[in-house]
């Protein structure tokens, strides 16, 4: 049998097991940076699986389980997203992220002794809001990996798409109670965030295309015969890079800064999350995971999406070495993300195709990468010219 056979093979005698995680997940989900007892899950079945696993790994939730050959070959990484969101639970599949990600480390694990090198299974914890894979590439975790690799189920198979940057920014106003029969002795908080939020809104016919501003009056007073001393605003500004995400975020900060002007209140402005960098695609990785998609047997495999929306933190391992996020289709196209729809997906019968052809490819994929060191070489001169070219 050869190894290409042996990754197919053996990812289908432990899919059940794989499967188990996934729906355990599923029945106790956790939210960004609380996953511990998840962690404690996916660890133990690496340590089972002879990984040398490391918990708490840069930040409390995130985990690193690395087999080393031993011998000098490249090092693979599966980057596992684990977190779930408020009352959905995990309504964006990231517990079969973990699953793909697990079961696609421990298939190359059976075949990587003959190349040499490492085979990384990376837990980054709270993607959605506070960014673990951004506080891993500002550790430097990914500067010693050789490829990053992941897949996000969904309703089509791809390759991955851009991703935007995102600035997310809450505005503090500060001003003066006063009874509301008397508004002149006070100095409205609420109406300078009201203000900031009409101008906002004005503000996004001048930005240019692609780009997304979207926002909540989070605080706006607590009794109406009181004029508000304290009001705050949460914005999430998106672009195509984060260059420019910045600099339309200063233009919103003009807005507030005049709405204080306005109303004789103060302001101050915070980065309330993590913000994200837009996903550099690596397009030879692309090409390789199309390829695999294909020779699987999957249909309709769509390529790289140029037009970006929504943002990742997979953006931040994108600019520290080559990373690809491809995607499964688990559920029909009327099923949106973010749903209990999509979470009840993830432990279905499509749930689980998706979980076994999404892991059987990215282990070929890397397993490519092991057999080819001039595909390595071509997939990593493709990410040094993007990121310093």
């Amino acid at each position: 049998m050869d190894n290409k056979q042996m990754i197919l093979d053996f990812i289908v005698s432990k899919t059940d097991n794989y499967m188990a995680l996934v729906k355990t997940m599923y029945e106790n989900p956790e939210i960004g940076n609380q996953e511990f007892e998840t962690m404690e899950l996916l660890t133990n079945y690496l340590i089972d699986a002879g990984f040398e696993t490391q918990k708490g790994y840069v930040v409390p939730t995130g985990f690193i389980g690395t087999y080393d050959t031993k011998k000098e070959g490249p090092t693979i990484a599966f980057m596992c997203e684990y977190d779930a969101l408020p009352e959905v639970g995990h309504g964006c599949g990231h517990n079969l992220i973990a699953g793909i990600g697990i079961a696609a480390g421990e298939a190359l694990k059976q075949v990587v002794d003959q190349y040499g090198g490492k085979v990384i299974v990376l837990g980054t914890p709270a993607e959605e809001n506070f960014g673990g894979k951004v506080s891993m590439a500002n550790a430097g975790v990914f500067d010693t990996i050789d490829v990053a690799l992941m897949v996000h189920p969904g309703t089509k198979n791809g390759v991955g798409s851009k991703s935007q940057a995102l600035n997310p920014i809450k505005f503090e106003f500060f001003g003066k109670n006063a009874h509301a029969c008397h508004p002149e002795q006070g100095a409205s908080a609420l109406d300078a965030a009201v203000m900031t939020f009409v101008s906002i809104n004005m503000l996004r016919q001048f930005v240019e295309p692609g780009t997304y501003i979207h926002g909540i009056i989070k605080d706006g007073g607590t009794a109406a015969n009181v004029i508000p001393a304290y009001a705050s605003l949460e914005y999430y500004f998106r672009a195509s890079t984060m260059k420019y995400a910045k600099e339309v975020t200063e233009k919103a900060i003009n807005c507030a800064k005049g709405a204080c002007q306005a109303t004789n209140t103060t302001l101050k402005t915070s980065v309330y999350e993590c913000p994200y960098e837009d996903t550099l695609v690596n397009y030879t990785l692309a090409e390789m995971l199309t390829n695999t998609y294909h020779e699987l047997g999957l249909p309709n495999v769509d390529p790289v999406d140029e037009e970006a929306k929504g943002s990742t933190d997979v953006g931040a391992a994108s600019y520290k070495c080559p990373t690809i996020q491809g995607n499964i289709k688990i559920a029909s196209d009327d099923v949106l993300g973010h749903s209990k729809e999509m979470a009840a997906a993830t432990i279905s019968e499509d749930g689980k195709n998706g979980l076994i052809k999404a892991s059987q490819a990215i282990a070929l994929v890397a397993l490519e990468l092991l057999e080819d060191p001039n595909k390595l070489k071509q997939v990593k001169e493709e990410f040094n010219q993007s990121v310093h070219g």
